[in-house]
């Protein structure tokens, strides 16, 4: 097990995962158990340059300043699954086919299918009332997902 002084929070992983971008990639500092958010630009400019050879604005140097200390300690920092490693389509097809009442499973699937699925999955949802029931079973699937990469990579957490 990697020396950790603290437990991962999975409410913070779960946060963290649910929010993602294509812009910024998230870490877990494993001796800490602190989720840190770094932008693309910043960790490809820190891959490219020494810690204090570059010319970016002040604003700019804390954020290089942790994509350099991710890089020089990468068995510190665990990589959070991206949104295409988790598939949220997935989690809505699956939450689709949770409902006994062929009708509201076939109005989901319907909504779920070709281009704007996830507007329609939504529009469906809230028309449904089903809108609250669909953002708990999502947190579960998000939780399940942050206690798997606490377990694959023997990190202690905590709800």
């Amino acid at each position: 097990m990697i020396n950790v002084t603290s437990k991962v929070k999975l409410r913070d992983l779960v946060e963290a995962m649910n929010t993602q971008t294509d812009y910024h990639i998230d870490f877990i500092n494993v001796k800490s158990g602190e989720i840190v958010s770094i932008t693309n630009e910043i960790l490809n400019i820190a891959e490219d340059t020494e810690p204090f050879d570059n010319k970016l604005p002040d604003w700019q140097q804390e954020e290089l300043k942790l994509a350099h200390e991710i890089l020089d300690n990468e068995n510190q920092y665990i990589e959070l699954p991206s949104r295409f490693d988790i598939n949220e389509y997935k989690m809505m097809k699956d939450f689709c086919y949770n409902f006994d009442n062929s009708q509201v499973q076939s109005d989901l699937l319907q909504a779920i299918r070709g281009r704007g699925a996830f507007r329609r999955f939504k529009d469906k949802l809230i028309k449904l009332g089903l809108d609250q029931e669909w953002f708990n079973f999502r947190d579960e699937r998000y939780k399940e997902i942050a206690i798997e990469l606490c377990n694959n990579h023997d990190l202690e957490y905590e709800d």
